[in-house]
């Protein structure tokens, strides 16, 4: 078995300085496949959007500004733990800050999303983004360090954007939904696509790595966009550089979670390149989902707007879920996308409660 393809043995509670306590985790256990105490869950963009203290502490200031905050992102990823109960945090960020971290001319704009200014188009556009080390973000260290002495036994995830999703970005410029400039490059120049790839391949690995040596206990890795592909082209194009930082977060002896939008197509293909969990979103039913992905983990999938729905439709459809992961290696409970913004946060503090009181035997 290849390495981006192996779970590894060595755990984050083996590391000096965790805490003891993280061996009893749900999250972790699950990740690894191994007989959990209840279902764990947590929230993807659990850390804001729909918290009134988030948007209390956010508002005047940008999201890259924010992102860049040591104490102010240690104080967003807490939110939803001490709101929820959750099983995980989230270490709040964006998937282009490690760009702007190395000098990339983008913002995030309100309402559109990441906006680049000068869009890649060459072998030079690419050269002239520099790797990225630990000395680019020194407050990604310092809110990863105050984040696990805050969380204790609670595990903290890290992540990065897959290397598609960040290409189309700087390809497109700024959000697309035909990326049909990121596939022209993809088709028709070949050598500047795969420079590209390997360049925020490197940058996803270190900036991962930064995370976990910091103390983040797993990491997952979203490919927001790679829906957009058909299987023989994810796997062509796309799938060797989402597998060399797969397998870099490997051997930093973490799990690794692979999740991506719309990937009914790809769920095998993205456990392949080096997952030990695989996302699933909300269209796949869980249970559908689980031979394809092979003896690894899954993480979902209740639709996002079931919470909007009467709390007994809610976890009624949520116990379905929980249900169907009892078939996968191990299941971690989350919605098939992020927390919609306009959800009221008291439903999410039901649908924990519910989940992790659920029975298993």
């Amino acid at each position: 078995m290849s390495s981006a393809a192996r779970t590894t043995d060595r755990t984050p509670d083996d590391t000096p300085g965790r805490h003891p306590g993280l061996a009893d985790s749900a999250f972790l256990k699950a990740a690894r496949g191994e007989p959990v105490p209840h279902t764990p869950v947590w929230f993807m963009r659990q850390a804001g959007r729909s918290l009134p203290e988030y948007l209390r502490v956010r508002e005047g200031i940008g999201m890259l500004e924010s992102c860049m905050d040591a104490d102010l992102v240690t104080e967003i990823t807490l939110q939803p733990v001490r709101r929820y109960g959750v099983d995980a945090a989230i270490f709040f960020s964006d998937i282009v800050l490690p760009l702007k971290a190395v000098g990339v001319d983008l913002d995030i704009k309100p309402g559109i999303g990441p906006v680049v200014a000068n869009p890649v188009r060459t072998l030079a556009d690419v050269e002239a983004i520099p790797d990225l080390t630990s000395e680019h973000v020194p407050f990604i260290t310092a809110a990863v360090r105050a984040l696990v002495g805050e969380l204790g036994a609670t595990p903290l995830i890290g992540f990065a954007g897959a290397p598609f999703t960040v290409a189309s970005y700087l390809v497109e410029g700024g959000p697309s939904k035909e990326h049909a400039k990121t596939k022209a490059m993809m088709f028709g120049a070949p050598e500047v696509w795969d420079a590209l790839m390997r360049k925020i391949a490197g940058i996803a690995s270190a900036y991962l790595a930064v995370q976990v040596e910091a103390g983040a206990s797993a990491v997952q890795l979203f490919d927001s966009w790679a829906g957009a592909l058909t299987p023989d082209d994810y796997r062509e194009h796309v799938m060797p550089h989402s597998s060399r930082v797969l397998a870099a977060a490997g051997e930093l002896g973490v799990p690794r979670i692979h999740f991506g939008v719309g990937t009914s197509n790809l769920l095998g293909l993205m456990g392949e390149a080096g997952a030990d969990v695989v996302g699933v979103d909300w269209r796949t039913p869980l249970g559908s989902a689980i031979p394809l992905v092979g003896d690894r983990g899954v993480q979902g999938n209740l639709d996002p707007t079931l919470v909007f729905a009467p709390t007994d439709v809610m976890t009624a459809r949520a116990a379905e879920v929980i249900e169907a992961g009892r078939a996968a290696k191990g299941h971690i409970f989350n919605l098939g996308h992020g927390v919609i913004p306009s959800t009221d946060p008291a439903q999410l503090e039901r649908l924990t409660a519910f989940v992790q009181s659920y029975p298993l035997d």
